[in-house]
């Protein structure tokens, strides 16, 4: 497959990834669309080989920037992915087998070939600029991580954002990343307009147990006073236990709570791991080299919540699971917030502030 490249972009050493951090994936799996496969010996590539392995960017030639949902379980009809693929690594992370669709492995391939959308602020100036556009929140994003650590150096997030300030359209932000800070200045004012909300996501509050299930990302440590610098300057932030792993973090959940409330979180929300395609044996690779003594119980667990399989994509179970271990789960995430006064019903965005400019849509590149 053909791509036009991008010039290589070497992560620039912060506080929140040290250059050379592991990877989630253990190898690339099998493209379930893919005629051929080549595996090669258990153990090709030890730790040290799989930190070498280096981050190579594409230019995506998309011409069209929102994707619609028409999921019933999922509170947004738009979303705007900047980015395809995510360097921080994830093993659990259910957008691995989009990658597929290019030709590529949801594995090592998924965290080291990243494809970017270099037009989406002039795309998005462009389609909120139709008269055919109703003014919605969009979530941002909804796939993979928009503070990735390449945004710092292409800042195409930033560059949308701008964009849906000058438009007044509300945002619903997701993220893992501490970069999310670097644009406080644009976040606080569309706070002030009721036109953003920041979701962090937070899976425990272990720097160790967080730096191999999520190896790129933002230590829990730093996600926590981003969740403080980002709420005393007045942008409501959420936290999102996404994924809940039955086994693993679900007893952290009191902690992660309370921890996020100290910090100016608002309210809270939860997604059961999901383990779609080849998802499964990825996360499976991980239990292995990570948390050998624990993956019966994990497994365990999850094929209980998943009517005795390891997923589920039915629409509205698949975020919560079924059963009695499910029940148990709801009551004590529920418990927890309550607790921790996340709880509270969060007020809606506004879409009343939402403009077209005068000009068309290039005069927003002009001021």
């Amino acid at each position: 497959m053909s791509r036009p490249f991008l010039p290589k972009i070497e992560p620039v050493m912060n506080d929140e990834m040290p250059w050379r951090r592991g990877r989630g994936a253990r190898r690339n799996v099998p493209n379930r669309f893919e005629p051929m496969y080549v595996d090669l010996d258990p153990g090709e590539l030890d730790e040290d080989e799989r930190r070498s392995v280096d981050t190579t960017f594409f230019t995506d030639p998309s011409t069209s920037i929102l994707s619609k949902n028409d999921s019933p379980d999922v509170p947004f009809e738009f979303s705007l992915n900047p980015y395809k693929g995510c360097e921080h690594g994830c093993p659990y992370c259910y957008a691995r087998p989009s990658h597929e669709y290019w030709g590529l492995s949801a594995g090592i391939d998924f965290e080291s070939k990243i494809f970017v959308k270099t037009q989406a602020p002039t795309l998005l100036a462009e389609t909120l600029q139709k008269p055919s556009w109703t003014p919605q929140p969009v979530a941002l994003s909804g796939n993979t991580d928009p503070y990735q650590p390449v945004e710092r150096e292409l800042e195409i997030t930033r560059r949308c954002l701008e964009v849906f300030l000058r438009h007044r359209n509300p945002v619903s932000i997701v993220t893992k990343s501490a970069l999310i800070r670097r644009d406080v200045d644009l976040l606080a004012e569309m706070a002030e307009y009721d036109l953003v909300t920041v979701n962090i996501s937070l899976t425990s509050v272990d720097d160790s147990l967080a730096g191999t299930l999520e190896p790129r990302a933002a230590r829990p440590s730093l996600r926590l006073k981003t969740i403080r610098t980002l709420s005393e300057a007045g942008i409501p932030v959420r936290i999102l236990l996404a994924p809940l792993i039955p086994g693993l973090n679900d007893e952290e959940i009191p902690e992660i709570l309370s921890s996020a409330a100290e910090n100016g979180a608002r309210a809270a929300s939860y997604i059961l791991l999901r383990l779609p395609g080849p998802v499964e044996d990825i996360f499976k690779d991980w239990l292995d080299e990570h948390a050998p003594d624990r993956k019966n119980r994990i497994l365990g667990r999850l094929r209980e919540l998943r009517d005795g399989k390891l997923n589920d994509s039915t629409f509205g179970r698949r975020f919560r699971g079924q059963g009695e271990w499910a029940s148990v789960l709801n009551q004590l995430f529920h418990s927890a917030r309550r607790s921790a006064g996340l709880d509270v019903r969060t007020d809606a965005l506004k879409t009343n502030e939402f403009r077209r400019l005068p000009g068309g849509q290039m005069s927003l590149f002009d001021t």
